[in-house]
């Protein structure tokens, strides 16, 4: 093949190489044409899941410190080139470049949290004498890396989600495979290439870009591939269950994220401004994009002032610009899913405050009020600029509005009542609770995963190396 300047190959065993077959990929915004990459045959996934096989008793010899520095070194690399990083991210995503430069200061932190737990994956000691029998014996647990790991990551954070499954899998002693969303594969190029320069025997990070059906196909029917790490659609994560046999599997799937705003909140238009940021960051393209506010009628009416004042200071443009707040949307298809969803809002009954115009390639941030609960806008993830807000008797009316969904990912609470926060926090149907937080909020270190539909498993470092390791236990009878 000819190579260009823009063409960029799939990653085995320590390089990146060049394929005749390619598909393009595009500036979701400017439409430009920014690289062709490989569009990867069951073969090559075949291909890298040997390799993958093959690093294992390697990585898995490595010290917890030798992993741990790995780790350490390929974080520092990226904080050294972070602003030509975030442009990556900014141009194959169509990520507003702020968020980008917070992206990628979340990737060095979340490689930093998969060094340290390198080191802290430990087990426990058992007292077996506890039980008839057993004097004389002292037991203990370890935990071992499982095996080659698949990883099928999403567009909207197509680095740090990606080092949500790496740096686990890595710290814990796996290799893994990545399938990257076919529009944003360039970020895991980087990630594999600065992982191997940091010491990571060839073999341990694989990149293989392409169509999801026919790679993960691959690595759902390869004995070899001990867990899959899938991190898109509930439909998608369905079928990836079903057909998973005995593999481990976490799916990190949809959302609508629904918070709260209590009447003893006093100073409404903090929290207004704390939720327009959670609802429309990064074109509200994020899994826990605040979608659905429901508010105390008291204070209802001084919150959604407040809101759509603050909605209507943020920039639409360019998403290289420091200044843009809002881009296009991943492409057109969602602009006009959006678009959509917004109208039947309407003509079922909801009003639309502001914004849900069409701009170039994406929606400006729309605002709705009185929303049916059979609206889309309401029970299905929007994955765009749109958020609902609903007026509620109290807070009981606002529980049950928050559990009516069949997703439950992360939900926000806002409330000066201490009982009512905990009473709201132990009967929210969803793997996460923030109280006087949005949804939105999410620290890398912490557990992250669903219920209902959102999801099956846990992510957050510490969480997934559990997932990513064996149980082992070893008994000694020191009196035979």
């Amino acid at each position: 093949m000819q190579l260009t300047e823009t063409t960029r190959g799939w990653f085995l065993n320590g390089e990146e190489t060049y394929v005749d077959k390619t598909y393009d990929i595009f500036h979701p915004h400017t439409e430009d044409k920014l690289a062709q990459v490989p569009d990867s045959t069951p073969d090559m996934m075949k291909q890298a899941i040997e390799a993958a096989h093959a690093a294992f008793p390697k990585l898995k010899k490595l010290t917890k410190k030798e992993r741990a520095d790995m780790l350490f070194k390929a974080a520092s690399f990226i904080e050294q080139e972070k602003e030509e990083v975030a442009l990556t991210i900014s141009k194959e995503a169509c990520k507003p470049l702020k968020a980008s430069l917070a992206e990628v200061d979340r990737t060095v932190q979340t490689l930093q949290f998969a060094g340290e737990e390198a080191k802290r994956l430990d087990g426990e000691y058992l007292s077996l004498d506890a039980a008839a029998g057993g004097e004389g014996r002292d037991a203990y647990t370890i935990f071992q890396p499982i095996g080659v790991i698949g990883a099928i990551t999403p567009f909207n954070f197509p680095l740090n989600l990606t080092v949500h499954k790496v740096g686990p899998a890595l710290a814990a002693g796996n290799p893994i495979i990545i399938k990257p969303s076919e529009q944003t594969p360039l970020s895991a190029l980087y990630l594999a290439k600065v992982l191997t320069k940091s010491g990571f025997p060839k073999g341990a990070l694989s990149v293989v870009p392409g169509d999801g059906v026919s790679l993960g196909k691959v690595l759902l029917e390869d004995d070899r591939v001990k867990k899959i790490s899938f991190t898109g659609s509930p439909e998608v994560g369905k079928l990836i269950k079903s057909q998973a046999g005995l593999k481990r599997v976490t799916l990190e799937l949809g959302s609508n994220s629904p918070m709260y705003v209590d009447r003893s909140i006093t100073d409404v238009e903090t929290v207004a401004q704390k939720a327009v940021q959670g609802a429309f960051a990064y074109n509200g393209q994020v899994c826990l994009s605040t979608q659905r506010i429901y508010v105390h009628e008291e204070v209802a009416s001084s919150f959604k002032k407040a809101f759509v004042t603050f909605t209507e200071k943020l920039r639409f443009g360019a998403p290289e610009e420091q200044e843009t707040d809002v881009s296009s949307l991943i492409n057109k298809r969602s602009q006009e899913r959006v678009f959509k969803w917004i109208g039947e809002a309407v003509e079922q009954g909801a009003s639309l405050l502001t914004g849900g115009e069409k701009k170039d390639n994406g929606i400006t941030p729309a605002v709705l009020e009185r929303v049916p609960a059979t609206a889309s806008i309401s029970c299905a993830e929007v994955f765009g600029p749109v958020v609902l807000i609903n007026e509620v008797r109290d807070s009981q009316e606002a529980l049950e509005a928050m559990n009516d969904s069949h997703y439950g990912l992360n939900a926000g609470v806002f409330t000066n009542n201490l009982s009512q926060a905990m009473q709201m926090a132990h009967e929210l149907e969803t793997g996460q609770v923030l109280i006087n937080d949005v949804p939105t909020l999410r620290f890398d270190h912490m557990p992250y995963g669903g219920v209902k539909q959102s999801g099956y498993g846990r992510e957050g470092v510490k969480y997934a190396m559990r997932e990513m390791a064996e149980l082992k236990m070893i008994s000694i009878n020191y009196q035979s």
